[in-house]
């Protein structure tokens, strides 16, 4: 069984992208950002998601 990367937590991301934990909860109420799942309570992403989200932005676009 192959055992993947760590998931990455909101304050992770939001430390990845320097952004604050609140714009990602906003982007994600306005269905923008890096995809995210549920884990119980808590979001929980994918860094190569979120890797891929922002390398395809266009320049000006976040």
């Amino acid at each position: 069984m192959e055992i993947k990367q760590r998931l990455w937590s909101v304050q992770d991301v939001a430390d990845y992208l320097g952004v604050p934990v609140a714009t990602l909860y906003d982007w994600r109420c306005k269905g923008y950002g890096p995809k995210a799942k549920k884990v119980g309570r808590y979001l929980r992403y994918e860094a190569e998601a979120v890797r891929r989200w922002f390398a395809e932005l266009e320049d000006g676009a976040a």
